[in-house]
């Protein structure tokens, strides 16, 4: 039972700060059925994968099983991937680019499935990592929103593990403000509660809850 009292633990700090509406995703990737269960038991319903295959391994039949379970995909999205990954995830924390862009919308026209998204920014601007480039993200959202019908509820940003978790956070809020949006999609294990500073609404915690990834 040691997952339900991590999630706790953080549930109760949030609550300490007096902070409400906030989602902690749950990142379940590698983890196994059995690790998974103890939180569905207990109503948690937002999990979080990096990966569509292994999604579509684990998350069918437990979506039948737990039909309130919101699946977020958290990593890299290949436009080659979009179709099945409509198919499993409700939520998709990573799109950042004009080509993914077109093939998700073609993909929910087809479904008639809504999906509803962050779009991911690189806030560092560091060359190994995804996310549209600050100077792009005003047009890309526009294009996003008004030329492909998709609907995004906020920004994602990872930041770069450089100490400066607090400069980047601003920004990513501000910007955010400055579109209009609710959502961001910020803070994980290491940095959560600095993101909370910067009103993050989606956390993705996944080492502080399921322990260390083998």
């Amino acid at each position: 039972m040691n997952v339900i009292n991590n999630y706790f633990s953080i549930q109760e700090y949030i609550k300490n700060i007096k902070l409400s509406n906030i989602k902690i995703i749950s990142v379940s990737k590698t983890f196994k059925e059995e690790k998974i269960l103890p939180l569905l038991n207990n109503g948690n319903i937002h999990f979080g994968e990096n990966k569509v295959q292994e999604a579509q391994n684990k998350w069918p039949f437990l979506k039948k099983r737990f039909p309130n379970v919101k699946l977020h995909m958290i990593g890299k999205l290949q436009s080659n991937k979009a179709k099945k990954a409509i198919e499993i995830f409700d939520y998709i924390h990573s799109l950042d680019n004009q080509k993914l862009a077109d093939v998700l919308s073609k993909e929910q026209n087809a479904t008639g499935k809504k999906i509803k998204y962050f779009i991911q920014v690189n806030v560092g601007m560091e060359s190994q990592k995804s996310g549209i480039q600050k100077e792009l993200l005003s047009d890309f959202y526009s294009y996003c929103t008004n030329e492909k019908n998709l609907d995004v509820i906020g920004l994602m940003v990872i930041p770069p593990n450089d100490g400066n978790e607090e400069k980047y956070f601003k920004y990513i809020c501000e910007a955010n403000a400055s579109l209009g949006l609710k959502e961001i999609s910020i803070g994980m294990s290491s940095d959560y509660k600095v993101a909370l500073k910067y009103k993050a609404t989606f956390l993705r915690i996944g080492s502080l809850i399921f322990g260390s990834r083998i």
